[in-house]
């Protein structure tokens, strides 16, 4: 497995490209490019994407967005870079790491199970702000699901 690391990054706009793997829409990514923390996500020395963390409130972060580049999905990087933000966030004493994926992606649903999340709850209709509908799977999006993940015990 290879060693996956983070590294903040100031010039956010210049990393637009992976955001867009994650949400399909350059107006919604405006509207929060500039919350939180980005990281771009290293592998090898090599950029392999990046990680968006908001904070919602004063003990939670928020994966706001996470995207890999495809030849690098299935090989437990996004798993290493969970694991990084679990590690990271312990340490700053945050209780709990929340991430939203649509009702649609079935890979993400599966990942983050068995990554350790659980499921906290759904934001109906999530999805119909978005300009265009999405499908995936042959299933429309509508619904965020959000998964939670305790940090502090």
């Amino acid at each position: 497995m290879n060693l996956v690391t983070l590294k903040e990054v100031q010039h956010r706009n210049d990393y637009m490209s992976y955001l867009l793997l994650a949400d399909e829409s350059e107006d919604i990514i405006n509207g929060y490019i500039n919350e939180g923390e980005l990281y771009v996500i290293q592998c090898q020395d090599k950029e392999v994407g990046v990680v968006l963390f908001t904070f919602p409130s004063i003990d939670t972060v928020e994966i706001k967005n996470m995207a890999l580049a495809e030849k690098v999905r299935g090989h437990g990087v996004g798993k290493q870079v969970l694991n990084e933000a679990v590690n990271k966030f312990s340490k700053r004493n945050y209780a709990r790491l929340i991430v939203g994926t649509a009702n649609s992606s079935l890979g993400n649903l599966a990942f983050y199970q068995k990554a350790g999340f659980r499921f906290y709850e759904i934001r109906r209709d999530f999805f119909l702000q978005y300009p265009s509908s999405i499908f995936e799977n042959g299933i429309q999006a509508l619904d965020m699901v959000i998964f939670e993940k305790t940090l502090l015990v």
